[in-house]
């Protein structure tokens, strides 16, 4: 057990930043129907551009400010002037032009940065839990851990108890008949999008903490979000973060196992056909459900 509890530990809090992904990229579905693959990028320029500000001598939480605000400023942007020109296109029209976003921000971030061998510190860094003399968890894993739990918990009161968590339920079930009934659909949108951004801007800075600090990297950290969204079925924020904790601890796992921890990036993609698998078992899947959307 002494051997599992590290890695159970680290898992948890990757785990945790996976969850905090899928819950932002759940939201914005919720709201607007768009599957966002422009998730990862908008956290890798995030991160990027915080460690470019506290490389340039200026303080730490400057750097926190303009990547967070950068990630928010283009969400906010594309929800507002681009989503809304697609909002009668198909639903694989609108995801692929987040792809397309996507590429656009990978493509300068990694123009502009390269692939030099960097890291981003936080302050958070430096210190940490101890178990057995050794350190188990550092606090930037523990505020990961709690952030997500926080974050998770505020949307789901600000979709249960606000008026514009009224009005994105309300698109969620019907978004002609929303529309009809007075619900400005464009403004619910963009706040959608903006508040993916923070989240976006959020994890980023995390992940760019944890892994290697590379655009083209952080970008593809989509993926595991995407994933533990498939496990919430696109709608369940507690099934969301249980999806990327889960993803977090069998990554982390699979380093223990000789010839499968070169696979431990696959978890991903394991945990989410189980899910899918899972929930067709009784022609209950992502098609049926969010078929409202449409």
């Amino acid at each position: 057990m002494d051997t599992l509890l590290p890695f159970l530990v680290v898992g948890v809090s990757v785990g945790a930043v996976y969850a905090l992904s899928g819950v932002g990229l759940v939201v914005l579905y919720r709201a607007s129907g768009v599957v966002n693959f422009a998730y990862g990028a908008l956290g890798g320029l995030a991160a990027m551009l915080c460690w470019q500000v506290i490389d340039l001598a200026y303080a730490d939480w400057l750097g926190w400010v303009a990547g967070v605000g950068a990630a928010t400023l283009l969400s906010w942007g594309y929800g507002r002037f681009i989503a809304p020109s697609l909002t009668h296109q198909d639903r694989i029209v609108r995801a692929m032009a987040t792809l397309g976003f996507a590429l656009m921000i990978m493509g300068f971030a990694q123009w502009y940065w390269g692939d030099e061998p960097r890291r981003l510190v936080l302050p958070t860094d430096s210190g940490g839990l101890e178990f057995d003399g050794r350190r188990l968890i550092s606090h930037t894993r523990l505020l990961a851990l709690g952030l997500a739990a926080a974050m998770t918990l505020g949307m789901a009161w600000l979709l249960s108890h606000t008026p514009l968590g009224l009005r994105m339920r309300a698109l969620q079930s019907n978004r002609t008949l929303s529309s009809l009934l007075g619900v400005r659909v464009k403004q619910v949108d963009t706040w959608a999008w903006t508040i993916a951004g923070v989240f976006a801007g959020i994890t980023g800075l995390f992940m760019g903490n944890m892994v290697r600090l590379n655009p083209t990297v952080l970008t593809f950290l989509v993926i595991p979000a995407m994933a533990a969204a498939v496990v919430g079925r696109l709608a369940s924020l507690p099934a969301t973060v249980l999806g990327g904790l889960l993803i977090g601890v069998i990554e982390a796992l699979s380093t223990l196992v000789p010839g499968v921890s070169r696979y431990g990036s696959a978890s991903a993609f394991v945990v989410a056909i189980v899910a899918i698998l899972w929930q067709q078992r009784k022609g209950i899947g992502l098609s049926r459900d969010n078929s409202h959307l449409e």
